[in-house]
């Protein structure tokens, strides 16, 4: 199994990323989330510019919010800086269009947008719908060298419903997953493999990422440490956000669901009220709010986040590879990034 990191697109994020890059890490993955943090391809320029190795992904970027031919333009301007080590990750949208309080965008939509955007990357006329127009566009002078669309940037996509695992097997090079439990993230590997198989495909041919938050915890130290609510919490207050919009339908312990309930009272108060997701997604997996941090129990810590001993995340780890995951990522916290230290250890021993 490969190891990432994923982080919010902060300015300075190529620091860590050189840090991952020298402890062994194959991945960085940064996050394009428009109101949240400052724009991906500046964070991810400066990340190529600053490493040599390391491969640098989008986890994710949500087309509707960006269109085909900038985004093509974008993903080959960093391909020139980073050849070979750009990965073109992508999403319906989650937190990117939460923050505008918009739900995820139609499968339709995103299998025109990545159409337009493969063809421009390989050098393609393709047509493209603009201002409610199809016309064609393609590079005009990629000969110049100014961009590379030579080598070429693998497809990693972000998939939950059936149909949308059925996209990623019919065009992408990888899937990736936001984990909460392991028991459910080795039960959707099942799911996507199957779509693969259904669709003609070897599942193994399938890069398969999880993504998830958490804490390595020292002896003795409780699920509900300060430590681990400052880098697991975040986690843990997303699955409450997510229960909210609904986005998440599962069924909940009576522990969990007594937490739930209190969180979805709290949100009633919320602010402006024809907008509450602007207080709801603040600092939105980048750390927790004064008024959340009482939801944050062990109960909920342990059953959210990949939060624990080195033994116990260790064997957990080993189930996600049984179950078929290529790659592991590890979002680290704005504030606590030394934790990549903790994490370059543990998986130095799996």
């Amino acid at each position: 199994m490969e190891f990432g990191i994923a982080l919010a697109s902060n300015i300075d994020a190529w620091k860590t990323v050189k840090r991952a890059e020298e402890l062994g890490f194959t991945h960085a993955w940064f996050y394009d989330s428009q109101l949240l943090a400052p724009d991906i391809f500046v964070s991810m320029a400066l990340a190529a510019a600053n490493t040599s190795k390391i491969k640098l992904a989008m986890g994710v970027l949500v087309p509707s919010n960006r269109i085909a031919p900038a985004c093509a333009n974008g993903l080959a301007s960093l391909n020139k800086l980073a050849p070979g080590r750009i990965v073109f990750g992508v999403g319906t949208g989650f937190t990117a269009r939460n923050t505008m309080g918009l739900g995820p965008m139609k499968l339709s939509d995103l299998r025109e947008y990545l159409r337009v955007v493969k063809g421009l990357l390989a050098g393609e006329i393709v047509e493209c719908e603009l201002e409610g127009q199809r016309r064609k566009i393609r590079f005009l002078n990629p000969e110049f060298g100014m961009i590379n669309i030579k080598d070429r940037i693998p497809l990693h996509l972000s998939a939950f419903a059936p149909k949308a695992r059925t996209l990623t097997a019919e065009i992408a090079d990888g899937w990736m997953t936001f984990m909460f439990s392991v028991a459910r993230t080795a039960q959707e590997a099942a799911e996507v493999s199957k779509a693969c198989t259904e669709a003609g495909r070897d599942p193994k041919t399938l890069f398969k990422t999880a993504f998830t938050l958490g804490c390595v915890l020292q002896k003795g130290e409780s699920y509900a440490s300060e430590r681990a609510k400052a880098q697991a919490g975040p986690l843990s207050i997303v699955f409450l956000h997510g229960l909210v919009e609904a986005t998440l339908g599962l069924a909940l312990p009576p522990e969990i669901e007594r937490v739930a309930r209190a969180y979805r009272e709290q949100y009633a108060g919320y602010q402006p009220p024809d907008a509450k997701y602007i207080q709801m997604h603040k600092m939105h997996l980048l750390g927790v709010r004064p008024e959340e941090e009482k939801f944050l129990s062990e109960d909920l810590i342990r059953a959210t986040s990949f939060t624990g001993t080195e033994e116990v995340l260790r064997d957990n780890l080993r189930e996600l590879e049984r179950a078929g995951y290529n790659h592991f990522v590890l979002q680290l916290v704005p504030g606590h990034e030394s934790a990549i230290e903790d994490w370059a250890r543990l998986f130095s021993k799996v």
